[in-house]
């Protein structure tokens, strides 16, 4: 009941507002613009995100120093403490970034924040910023219908700099004239009182308009008006710094467990720093006049004074935090435990990863790894192998005849809960960013990543139905047909194992043109089984009823290891060097792979130009002479 009059009652105390007074109109409207100009600035710097600002964030959080420093630059380039927040957010949520950087980055944007500060006071209201916002916004509006993301980005960016400057020249020019009808320092309180009081009130503003920045320049506009007093603005800008938190907040909603940590952080660092700042508040103040003497500012220019205080308590609230940034981890860690392990469920997908295209693909990238993980589990007890025996051995073909055993589980379940689930999930998100603006390189590397998740999916169903003969067939030897399905049993370990070579490889010594290489192998190893398995039925060494059935599962075991390698291909996929757009002019299309597995090509060379799993690499033809 309460969220339902919440809006109404707002439009009409505005609504009362602007009927009694049209100077306070000229104010109201100067904050709206201004928080339209930091909208745009948000939205210009998001058609950058895909690009510079992700490969600045994953490479400036090696340590907390360079963590620290990102927080400050990011924030003092986009003035948006709340935009760099909810990347940071995001990015940990998607697993790129780790909690330790992410707080480290909250810290910087603190005092990165403070720069806005210094821009409105020591320039805003010292020089006429109309006059430079018109010719900016014309500018703008021809950038932001080009068909270039980044020069549509820059015109979002321009446009959000001149609506700050208009918004800034409102507000001031509002309070001028406001202040010749009403006297708002009638309102002014001292002492305790009057700390408390307006610093509720600058949490309050900062929560609604959820932007510092906005409320930091509605008070120095004020301020420098004389419509508040020093004492009163200091209290405000505290209450500010509080209340910014609520876009933190607001973004873990939607996270998992480490954006949530990353939001309590930010929250206790906030209420620390304010509380530091209103316990010291006397000293600090004198440090502000020390300051203030020694760089020049005039005793009576309070808005400048005031940038300086908001610098001094933040960065104190840095030195402050710093040293206890480990005993802060333990405690968020302690309020937000970590989940038990669910395999079933998504790891990586949440509606915080959806606000940046970088994080999109990535967090994909890693669900689709997840979904394989599981799917791996579930094809090598499918097949009767162990996996950690699997990836140890040296000689896959005789950990095969040795694996006679059946593994006791119910691929059926295992089926449902490891993998249907997932698999939804994936398929959901992907079309819950499907109908997001995102550019169509980004868009078409996650239908890739769902297309590769389908083929995964292919694979574990094509084991369920291999597994009942082969483990028939295997259980003791019968003959030709055991050998027969063991050779399937050997191929498909033998990709696990190379896949999985793949995957624990560098990255920049990662390629994926041996797949290529292994795609002609299961050609031409399909072909070369059906001539077997006619030649054994001509010679009366196989039945017509073991023929089918095993032809029928090798149809299964065939296209499963043709999925497993698509799908490798595009989970290990390089989009942005120059070696991965060699290795796309290089690869082969399906046509080309059936032209040379049916030009008799020389197998043996083909093999040893793949990538070797040990001794054990070993081949259909090689088995079948047993």
């Amino acid at each position: 009941m309460m969220k339902k009059l919440t809006l109404p009652a707002i439009l009409l105390a505005l609504s009362l507002a602007f009927y009694a007074s049209s100077d306070f109109q000229e104010i109201a409207a100067g904050v709206a613009i201004f928080m339209f100009g930091m909208l745009m600035l948000e939205d210009g710097f998001r058609l950058f995100s895909g690009g510079f600002l992700e490969k600045a964030l994953a490479r400036a959080t090696g340590s907390v120093p360079k963590a620290l420093g990102f927080g400050i630059v990011t924030t003092t380039i986009m003035q948006s403490s709340s935009l760099v927040s909810v990347i940071t957010i995001s990015f940990l949520s998607a697993g790129l970034i780790t909690l330790i950087a992410g707080i480290g980055i909250i810290f910087g944007a603190n005092i990165g924040t403070t720069t806005g500060a210094w821009l409105v006071a020591g320039f805003g209201l010292k020089v006429k910023i109309s006059a430079f916002a018109l010719p900016m916004l014309a500018i703008a509006i021809i950038l932001v219908f080009q068909s270039n993301k980044y020069i549509r980005g820059a015109g979002f960016v321009l446009a959000g700099l001149g609506f700050l400057f208009l918004g800034i020249h409102h507000m001031k020019v509002g309070f001028e004239s406001f202040k010749e009808q009403f006297d708002l320092t009638r309102f002014a309180l001292t002492g305790v009182l009057g700390l408390i009081t307006y610093t509720a009130i600058g949490a309050a503003a900062t929560v609604v308009m959820q932007s510092s920045h906005a409320t930091m320049v509605l008070i120095i506009t004020a301020l420098a008006a004389g419509q508040i007093t020093y004492e009163n603005a200091l209290a405000l800008a505290i209450g500010a710094n509080v209340g910014t938190t609520i876009t933190a907040i607001i973004g873990s909603l939607t996270s998992n467990y480490q954006g949530k940590r990353l939001a309590l952080a930010h929250v206790i660092f906030n209420l620390v720093t304010a509380g530091i700042a209103l316990t010291f508040i006397g000293t600090i103040r004198d440090s502000v006049d020390y300051v203030s003497a020694h760089v020049g500012i005039a005793d009576t220019d309070y808005a400048l004074k005031l940038a300086v205080f908001h610098t001094i308590f933040n960065v104190l609230g840095v030195v402050v935090m710093l040293p206890l940034i480990r005993p802060l981890i333990r405690l968020l860690e302690h309020v937000f435990v970590a989940p038990r392990e669910d395999t079933s469920r998504p790891r990586y997908l949440s509606k915080a990863v959806d606000e940046f295209p970088a994080t999109i693909r990535i967090a994909m990238q890693q669900e689709v790894a997840h979904l394989y993980d599981n799917a791996v589990e579930l094809i090598a007890h499918g097949l009767n192998l162990h996996r950690h025996e699997l990836f140890q051995t040296s000689d896959i073909a005789a950990l095969v005849d040795q694996s006679k055993t059946p593994m006791e589980f119910d691929i059926d379940e295992r089926y449902e809960q490891r993998i249907k689930v997932l698999y939804s999930e994936i398929v959901e998100f992907a079309t819950r960013v499907g109908a997001q603006d995102l550019p169509a390189d980004v868009m078409e590397e996650v239908y890739q990543l769902r297309d590769a998740a389908g083929r995964i999916v292919r694979t574990v169903k094509a084991i369920k139905h291999l597994r009942r003969n082969a483990t028939n067939y295997t259980g003791h030897h019968q003959g030709v047909i055991t050998n027969l399905y063991n050779d399937l049993r050997v191929q498909i370990a033998r990709i696990l194992v190379e896949i999985r070579q793949l995957d624990m490889a560098q990255p920049e010594e990662r390629s994926s043109l041996w797949l290529d290489m292994d795609r002609i192998l299961v050609q031409t190893d399909e072909r070369d089984t059906y001539a077997t398995v006619e030649e054994l039925l001509r010679t009366r060494k196989i039945s017509a009823a073991a023929a089918t059935s095993f032809l029928n599962d090798s149809n299964y075991a065939y296209n499963a290891m043709r999925d497993l390698l698509g799908a490798a291909r595009t989970l290990h996929m390089e989009t942005e060097t120059a070696m991965a757009e060699v290795e796309r002019i290089l690869s082969l299309d399906e046509d080309e792979i059936l032209d040379r597995s049916s030009a008799g090509d020389d197998t043996s060379a083909l093999r040893q130009n793949t990538n070797p799993v040990a001794e054990g690499h070993t081949t259909i033809q090689d088995t079948r002479s047993r």
